[in-house]
């Protein structure tokens, strides 16, 4: 299962391209919701959705750890050829996001207080975008579980099965849109529900498809392992874990935030500009998030099998790859990223805004590749008080950069900042490395 022959380029790139296009999967659907209600509803109704989402984008985001704890210890798992603990790590994950879902529902109220009085549209934007959130919230069980199964899929080694996933509830939740929002006229209401019902039917399809391929692998003794499930020490490990990347996640929330608030301070111009150029940036990160997904597999797979020489192998050749996409992604940003900014928008202050700090962008996707391949190879290990404290040290040095440059080089300094911060993660995160890899037995 570890040998270091099926870790080759080929293999990593076939691993890399279904993570690649359900990652793609996500903001297309943000943009058929916006079409849909685009052209059937008021201009209130398309700020309601993107109020919405933006509340929800925030409140999911932080609760990625599920997928990204369950990632390493199932990878650990099947590396070790403990079939039990992999359906035990499903096990606990499903409850902790099955209870944390259950937890947002009960606390919908003061979580839509708080977004609300943070957030500003106007009477009805807001009004509107209050019932999309009380409908919305409902998927809140679905959608932390989803986490969780998509985690074991990436700790399995089964892209091809979360592209498969992600892609139908894609195509469900874009139908339901066209029907309740456009034929049956419920605008807000009829988005929200259309993705309430697909995050339930994701759950329920994936759960199919990961329930009867464990059942397949499952020789002995009952599916669900309840003893190692309820494990005291298990239990507690996981949480840990998930706090940990939870922190690290909250941190890293704020960086980009300060980053888009800074902006504004300068102008509004200037806010659009970066706005665009992040969604650039955004784009790059579909790619190289592909290999750090994979690379999260092959070295937890690596460890649980304590095989070293497998270790290396998967990080290098990932990492090259990884390299190699991002500087190509860095000079089609620099060369060609006018023509995405025009597509964006027709204003011409903040295409020239945009065009001004091009190169900027690009040279963030370019050093930001070390940062997502570390970030899946403890990931993979689940190093993640590592991980934790390491985002304290990147976002400590962002700030700093951004107090010694900001002020005397403006915009560019703020940008440079960002760039810092991106080497500053990869950087934070070296310093375990070496700890890490003598940790991984040599076979």
């Amino acid at each position: 299962m570890t040998s270091t022959q099926s870790i080759s380029y080929g293999f990593i790139l076939r691993k890399s391209w279904p993570i690649i296009l359900a990652n793609a999967a996500v903001p297309l659907l943000g943009l058929v919701d916006t079409a849909v209600i685009g052209n059937v509803g008021s201009v209130a109704d398309l700020g309601a959705i993107a109020l919405g989402a933006l509340i929800f984008s925030f409140v999911y985001w932080s609760f990625g750890f599920l997928r990204m704890g369950t990632t390493g210890f199932t990878a650990q798992a099947v590396g070790a050829g403990d079939e039990e603990e992999v359906r035990a790590v499903l096990g606990r994950s499903l409850l902790l996001g099955g209870a944390l879902g259950i937890l947002l529902i009960l606390l919908q109220w003061p979580i839509s207080a708080i977004a609300f009085s943070l957030l500003s549209g106007g009477e009805q934007m807001e009004s509107l975008a209050q019932q999309y959130f009380s409908i919305r919230i409902w998927g809140a069980p679905a959608t932390l579980a989803n986490f969780a199964l998509m985690g074991l899929l990436i700790g399995m080694g089964n892209s091809k099965a979360l592209l498969i996933v992600q892609l139908a509830m894609n195509a469900l939740n874009i139908t339901l849109d066209v029907f309740f929002a456009g034929v049956l006229g419920w605008g807000v209401e009829g988005i929200a529900l259309g993705t309430v019902i697909a995050e339930w039917s994701a759950l329920l399809f994936a759960g199919t498809l990961i329930y009867r391929e464990l059942a397949r692998r499952n020789t002995l003794g009952s599916f669900w392992p309840k003893a190692r499930i309820l494990d005291v020490v298990a239990l507690n490990k996981t949480l840990v874990a998930n706090a940990d990347i939870m922190v690290r996640t909250l941190l890293m929330i704020f960086s980009f935030s300060f980053f888009i608030n800074q902006s504004a301070l300068y102008s509004g111009v200037i806010l659009a500009a970066n706005h665009i150029l992040m969604q650039l940036i955004s784009f790059a990160a579909f790619f190289l998030d592909g290999y750090a997904f994979v690379v999260e597999a092959l070295v937890g797979t690596a460890v649980g099998a304590r095989n070293r020489l497998y270790f290396d192998m998967a990080i290098k050749r990932s990492t090259v790859l990884a390299g190699i996409s991002a500087t190509l992604l860095a000079l089609l940003i620099w060369l060609f990223g006018e023509y995405a900014v025009a597509l964006l928008t027709d204003l011409e202050n903040v295409r020239a805004a945009a065009g001004d700090m091009l190169f900027l962008a690009a040279t963030y996707v370019f050093f930001s590749f070390g940062a997502f391949q570390l970030d899946g190879i403890f990931i993979g290990v689940s190093r993640t008080a590592q991980m934790r404290n390491a985002a304290f040290m990147s976002v400590g040095v962002f700030l700093f950069a951004w107090w010694w440059l900001a002020e005397r080089y403006g915009v560019s300094g703020l940008w440079w900042a960002m760039i810092i911060y991106v080497v500053a993660r990869a950087g934070a995160l070296l310093i375990y490395f070496p700890a890490l890899r003598a940790s991984t037995a040599a076979q």
